[in-house]
């Protein structure tokens, strides 16, 4: 092969990537899978060598490690899409991004947006219809639907192949009649090309599969944030296609620190450090990973 002929870093990088696009929309198509939710490079590649396929950003755990409140009017685009992007090409495994309600108002707003979350690496990204203003919370179905339309046509403009998820936050805002409401949502959704629908909120086995049966054939993303008394094989057993657990694994570390923190100021206790994972072994299985990737293009 002649040297001008030889594939380049970018060259690599974007076979990378359509590759893990393509294993993504496979596990799409059948079965059950969790997708947690690393909120920086090194959970992200622990959860990788724990053998999850996939893994998806949370902008609440992002948010939280920056020092900032999980808001896309706190975080920026520009600030966001560097986090995204870190992820997508610290990991192996395919990465979905959590791209809140797109960074834009108007559809040519969140289009522009989603052109550059793609360019990221991402195998899928995440709108939700959320506003951020608590006196109309959530965005006017009509222009909900036109948001989610752009978004699709600029994925489709891309070629990537790269999923696209939409979001109904009718539970997390306090809609009145959030379930109803959701799956109006939800299917006016699917219909303008969302690959997989996402509401987050339900935890009673009768309202997930509800959502369920409202948008298929279609695939749902159901969010488990705490014990719901589930596991992922009753679950599954629901129809369910994904489980993701947003920033609760963030949460869990959080909880942990802030209580030892607490018990060391209070009273001078060390007790929150008991029973911690050792340094060595946390730091041996990332001298192995980075002595596996070292040298490698991504």
């Amino acid at each position: 092969m002649a040297e001008h002929d030889m594939p380049t870093v970018d060259d690599t990088r974007r076979t990378a990537f359509a590759a893990r696009r393509q294993a993504f929309r496979a596990l799409h198509e059948r079965g059950c899978f969790v997708i947690p939710n690393p909120w920086d490079v090194g959970s992200a590649r622990y959860l990788q060598h724990l053998g999850f396929k996939a893994l998806a950003t949370t902008s609440a755990g992002f948010a939280f490690s920056q020092g900032l409140p999980d808001s896309d009017l706190v975080v920026s685009r520009d600030r966001s899409l560097a986090h995204i992007a870190e992820i997508a090409g610290s990991v192996d495994v395919p990465v979905n991004a959590d791209f809140s309600s797109g960074y834009g108002q108007q559809p040519s707003d969140v289009a522009d947006s989603v052109m550059q979350c793609v360019a990221t690496g991402v195998a899928g990204l995440s709108i939700e219809d959320s506003t951020g203003e608590p006196t109309a919370p959530l965005y006017d179905l009509s222009l909900a639907v036109e948001r989610v339309r752009a978004a699709r046509e600029a994925i489709d403009r891309s070629g990537t192949g790269v999923l696209l998820v939409a979001r109904a936050e009718c539970f997390l805002v306090g809609h009145p009649d959030p379930l109803r409401e959701s799956i109006r949502r939800l299917q006016a959704y699917a219909a303008a090309g969302a690959d997989v629908l996402y509401a987050p909120g339900p935890q009673t086995p009768d309202a997930i599969r509800t959502l369920v049966e409202a948008v298929r054939p279609k695939p749902l993303n159901l969010l488990v944030a705490r014990d719901i008394g589930l596991s992922v094989t009753d679950i599954a057993a629901l129809g369910v296609r994904r489980i993701s657990v947003g920033g609760a694994l963030a949460l869990a570390g959080w909880t942990a620190f802030i209580r030892a923190a607490q018990a060391l100021q209070s009273s001078g206790s060390f007790s929150g450090l008991a029973d911690l994972v050792p340094y060595t072994e946390i730091n041996a299985l990332l001298e192995t990973d980075f002595q596996s990737r070292k040298g490698r293009a991504i």
